[in-house]
């Protein structure tokens, strides 16, 4: 999964536009982070909660806190336990754009408010897409789970994500 950065301008067309642009600019990654990436390619983890009317939720998620790390995210990775997802902290509250693009895995995106509480979920995103999708509104974090996982547990747009990253009201 990679993250587009989004710019303030007045069409969303041109924003699309522009995101791509500037990332057909960025070098290529280099072979070796090219190369196949398991399930064991993954980092530390976190605790994190989504309270949904279904109950409480737990996963362990790697958290990317940096442009390298939110860039290759999820990409190239063929597994990840159904209990782990990727949680992507941006660091300010801005409207944000992600694609599949190199991502093998469904995914579910769990678009994460400031105050921890979910603005919206894209379930089951296509692998290896260029598909632009919008977080709707300006939030602070995403949250990539396996695809299928928000329908399981019924999350949904309300419902309470608990990690630090997150400060109630």
């Amino acid at each position: 999964m990679v993250p587009i950065p989004v710019f303030r301008v007045l069409r969303p067309a041109v924003d699309v536009c522009l995101a791509l642009a500037l990332l057909a600019a960025v070098p290529a990654l280099p072979a070796a982070a090219q190369a196949p990436a398991t399930a064991q390619d993954a980092g530390p983890t976190e605790p994190l909660t989504i309270r949904s009317k279904s109950g409480s939720h737990a996963f362990a998620v790697e958290v990317m806190r940096d442009d390298a790390s939110r860039a290759r995210g999820l990409m190239f990775r063929r597994s990840m336990a159904p209990d782990h997802g990727m949680l992507f902290d941006f660091g300010q509250v801005l409207p944000v754009n992600m694609w599949m693009k190199n991502t093998y895995l469904p995914l579910d995106m769990v678009f994460i408010r400031a105050d921890g509480t979910v603005a919206r979920v894209a379930a089951d995103t296509e692998p290896l897409s260029t598909k632009v999708i919008s977080s709707g509104e300006p939030i602070l974090s995403v949250l990539e789970l396996n695809a299928g996982t928000a329908a399981k547990f019924g999350i949904r747009a309300g419902d309470r994500v608990e990690h630090s990253l997150f400060k109630p009201h």
